[in-house]
């Protein structure tokens, strides 16, 4: 009976598995792609600009006479990969804006670069 009950079932099983192997093929192909699609950012020598979202779209500008701090960020995923996040504070209710997924060194660079002009750039932006 036992083994009449694992006939039945292993083509369930196999059937599962397949599906599982398809979805999991699925998110590891698709799911980047379309993340680095729907992140934007640039950064100029009076703002940083980023854009991200898929169905809810945000797009979000920082002056860089309103940065109050400028820092990278590297978890242990990133440090393992080299990436890193640069987050440029103001005084925004909306928050820091985040650029993720940089390499480590262009995220050093570009952290430096944005402290030296937000320095540089004394304006009252009230």
């Amino acid at each position: 009976m036992l083994f009449v009950l694992g006939l039945l079932l292993t083509p369930w099983l196999l059937a599962a598995a397949a599906v599982w192997a398809v979805l999991t093929v699925a998110a590891l192909v698709v799911v980047p792609r379309v993340r680095w699609a729907i992140h934007r950012w640039e950064a100029t020598d009076t703002a940083v600009y980023s854009r991200s979202g898929l169905f809810w779209e945000e797009w979000r500008a920082a002056p860089l006479s309103r940065v109050q701090t400028v820092d990278k960020t590297r978890g242990p995923l990133q440090r393992q990969f080299g990436l890193a996040t640069v987050v440029v504070t103001t005084a925004s209710s909306k928050g820091a804006v985040r650029i993720s997924a940089l390499d480590a060194m262009q995220a050093e660079e570009m952290a430096d670069r944005l402290t030296l002009l937000a320095e540089d750039d004394q304006r009252d932006a009230t």
